[in-house]
């Protein structure tokens, strides 16, 4: 089976003032392509900053990530945000919509990085926004729309540039209870149904049993693999 990620021996240590703070300890795991990942722990436990690893938006202090064999730790910065851009989407607890924009700007943002023409831009846009239910909302703002909503104008904007990796930040945190299920539906059948390989930090139990597999982190460590439902 090929791996979407791959982190070998990777630590991760801040330094305040005279101090070092140890976050991530020699974290080793692979994730296969396909497979959807719930990282779960306590506050403090390292899982945003794991994520953020993952999603090349941080570097590690040791070790190696690979994602699809390019080891994104010895990018420098500007091969970074290239890498960004093509191969990862992102979704977050707060949506970070831009307001004045309609939900097919938004989603179109990614696309700007791209050579793209503005048509097929506009095109690439409105199938994202169709894939998650939101053909009729094309032309509205995030005012105009609900928290539930604004959320799948963010997995459209994740989607539209057919990463290799979607990382979602607690997606459903900010949600009420329905609109956090129909979230977690869609992301499951991203994953299904376009093999999307998603990586999720939760705090949600619920969110997490919508998930192929669980790992939970505790002191900057793992603890375990919780197994769920197999590929395929």
């Amino acid at each position: 089976m090929s791996l979407a990620v791959s982190l070998k021996n990777v630590s991760k240590s801040y330094h305040r003032g005279d101090q070092t703070i140890e976050v991530l300890t020699g974290i080793s795991f692979d994730i296969p392509d396909g497979d959807y990942l719930a990282l779960m722990g306590p506050s403090g436990s390292g899982k945003s900053t794991l994520l953020n690893l993952i999603a090349g938006i941080d570097k590690p202090t040791s070790g190696q990530i690979l994602v699809r064999d390019v080891d994104i730790a010895t990018l420098n910065d500007a091969e970074l945000a290239d890498w960004r851009a093509g191969h990862v989407g992102f979704i977050f607890q707060f949506y970070n919509l831009m307001p004045v924009l309609t939900a097919q700007e938004n989603v179109e943002l990614p696309l700007l990085l791209t050579p793209l023409s503005r048509r097929e831009r506009r095109e690439r846009a409105l199938l994202a926004l169709e894939l998650v239910g939101l053909a009729d909302r094309v032309n509205h703002t995030p005012s105009e729309l609900s928290g539930g909503q604004q959320q799948r104008v963010a997995i459209a904007r994740a989607i539209v540039s057919d990463p290799t990796l979607i990382v979602a930040d607690e997606p459903t945190g900010d949600l009420d209870r329905k609109s956090g299920e129909e979230i977690l539906h869609l992301l499951e059948r991203l994953n299904r149904d376009l093999g999307k390989t998603i990586v999720m930090v939760t705090h949600d139990q619920k969110a997490a049993d919508a998930a192929r597999a669980v790992r939970h982190l505790e002191k900057g460590e793992l603890s375990g693999l919780e197994s769920k439902r197999p590929l395929g």
